[in-house]
């Protein structure tokens, strides 16, 4: 004869609440407030935020209409560039009703940067892209331009 727990362990249908130790379902390993529960792009997504931040210190009024993005990766068609280039990031200016965007390509920053650079290579990329739209040398939007690169 089964036990009634043997009996409602076997009927279909049922979930099991506890694991085989008896213990409840597990929770995250790490909270959503700390740093480690952000996935990579999340990170990614981050460190553009900052370095469009920084740029609006001194740029506010030049950036107020430019929308920012991140992408993985950037559009099959290679036609704005030379070939066998993969860029980085992508200023599109203003068309049909759509405002100017600046794109960083996160797949294509995080394989040229070594963990301990790739904001300061974001930053670049969103100072290049933000001159571009302004028709400015990089140089005049961020004076720390590649000033560690001398």
């Amino acid at each position: 004869m089964q036990t009634p727990r043997a009996r409602a362990a076997g009927r279909p249908g049922r979930r099991r609440r506890r694991d085989r130790h008896g213990r409840g379902p597990r929770g995250p390993l790490i909270p959503p407030g700390l740093p480690g529960a952000l996935s990579r792009a999340e990170r990614f997504d981050d460190l553009v935020l900052d370095a469009v931040e920084r740029l609006e210190r001194g740029w506010r009024a030049e950036l107020e209409g430019i929308e920012f993005a991140v992408e993985d990766v950037p559009p099959a068609d290679p036609s704005p560039w030379e070939p066998g280039a993969v860029p980085l990031g992508r200023f599109f200016p203003a068309e049909r009703g759509l405002p100017p965007r600046v794109v960083v390509y996160r797949r294509p920053v995080e394989t040229r940067a070594e963990p301990d650079e790739l904001g300061a290579l974001v930053h670049e990329v969103v100072v290049e892209q933000v001159a571009h739209a302004l028709g400015l040398e990089p140089e005049r939007v961020d004076p720390r331009y590649r000033a560690d690169d001398e």
